[in-house]
């Protein structure tokens, strides 16, 4: 670990595993755990706390205050999970007094030149292609994917297994299971192909679809296809899923490519 070009604050809590490359900074309340690699021109900021196994590429900068006019200095976190990537360049920002902290889950890929404000939350497996850029308090469930130059508006939650089209501007929530793209951001279908390489039996990929043929296809407006699909589908997980993801959307989810 001791590499004589970086400079490590001697408060910080660093296993003795990790590898830090030179030019690293390093500051004080951090935590990185075993098996992490911190490359070159890499800043770590107060409030860090990076989990097992991860690798931070050359000119991250992690920790730094929130962009936002609102934050006064309060003491807040970024919490980065266990075997999670991060690549050239990303920035990712503190939480503030909304949240208290900037979470990115394990297993994730975080590529060159994105952003991740304060009191974003990723969960676990999320792919962020490069030059994503997601304003503050936005949401990413489980195993989502954003396809390259993303905008995300503040409070946006994108739905786990969903898959984004390169350059979409989302202002909208978007809901498990499915694709978007076009312009303005549109229901595309399911994302079927993702789902069945994380073991999603046809039967259920079917049931997916029937609930998206009641929310996109049926003509019926969103509270009137929830109640037809309470009546009419039967419960399972992946539907009460989606229920539970439109009845607690404020912003609304992106429309079909036809309405």
């Amino acid at each position: 670990m001791k590499q004589p070009l970086a400079y490590i604050h001697p408060d910080a809590k660093i296993a003795p595993s990790v590898v830090i490359e030179p030019f690293v900074t390093i500051d004080k309340n951090v935590v990185i755990g075993e098996g992490s690699r911190i490359g070159s021109n890499v800043t770590i900021l107060e409030g860090v706390r990076i989990g097992k196994n991860c690798n931070i590429f050359p000119g991250a900068v992690i920790g730094a205050v929130p962009q936002d006019l609102k934050f006064k200095g309060e003491d807040t976190l970024v919490i980065i999970g266990d075997n999670t990537t991060i690549r050239e360049y990303v920035t990712i920002n503190r939480g503030t007094a909304a949240k208290g902290k900037t979470v990115v889950g394990d297993n994730c890929l975080i590529m060159a030149y994105c952003h991740v404000a304060h009191d974003c939350i990723l969960g676990n497996t999320v792919i962020m292609a490069n030059a994503c850029q997601l304003a503050g308090e936005v949401e990413i469930d489980d195993f989502a994917i954003l396809g390259g130059g993303c905008l995300v508006h503040q409070f946006t939650r994108i739905g786990s297994h969903v898959m984004l089209q390169g350059g979409s501007k989302i202002g909208k929530d978007v809901p498990p299971f499915v694709k978007a793209g076009r312009e303005p951001l549109s229901y595309a279908g399911i994302n079927s192909i993702g789902l069945r390489r994380r073991g999603y039996t046809n039967e259920q990929i079917r049931d997916i679809q029937d609930i998206y043929r009641y929310l996109y296809l049926s003509g019926m407006n969103t509270s009137h296809a929830i109640e037809r699909i309470e009546a009419e589908l039967p419960a399972t997980k992946e539907r009460d899923e989606i229920l539970l993801f439109v009845r607690n959307s404020p912003r609304g989810i992106i429309k079909g490519y036809f309405e």
